[in-house]
């Protein structure tokens, strides 16, 4: 099994430089990889999905050129290859429009605001990915434990593992 991806999405180079840097404890598990343009990233997920590699979790900033991120992440929406993708909206410029059009329109798990705290950042990460590897490798997610977020287990495992409960 390759290994899933969380791939970051983002028009400046040096916000992409921090947060590799931050979600460098995801490495030993996940493929970091990066897009400087929304366009850029579905050619990356185009191929992504053509081999058949998991992508775990979008990270991926609202103001960019030419596609915003709450564009792009809505265009992702009914893709059945990406259905338990997780996508995070970093971003410091949207407003509470573009918030509730990230949520409504993009389904976004979680919204982030720039600058971020590298803690809180791995946190977040840490939880979207939990629940992405429970839902996608249910039988072999002790592989990922060391990275794994335990309010998230604890919860899945009160109400099971499985997508829809079974385990």
């Amino acid at each position: 099994m390759s290994k899933p991806v969380i791939l970051c999405i983002d028009d400046q180079r040096d916000v992409l430089a921090a947060l590799t840097k931050d979600l460098s404890a995801f490495t030993d598990y996940f493929e970091l990889m990066d897009a400087d343009s929304a366009e850029d990233a579905g050619e990356v997920l185009a191929e992504l999905t053509r081999d058949g590699t998991q992508v775990a979790l979008l990270i991926c900033d609202h103001v960019m050129p030419g596609v915003s991120g709450v564009d792009f992440l809505s265009s992702l929406r009914k893709r059945n290859e990406l259905t338990h993708t997780r996508k995070l909206l970093l971003t410091g410029l949207a407003t509470q429009g573009d918030t509730i059009r990230a949520i409504n329109e993009a389904a976004i798990d979680h919204y982030l605001a720039k600058p971020w705290q590298a803690g809180q950042l791995t946190d977040t990460v840490a939880r979207l990915v939990t629940s992405f590897i429970l839902e996608v490798f249910p039988d072999s997610y002790n592989t990922f434990l060391p990275i794994m977020h335990q309010d998230v287990m604890l919860d899945r495992m009160q109400q099971g593992f499985g997508p829809h409960g079974d385990r």
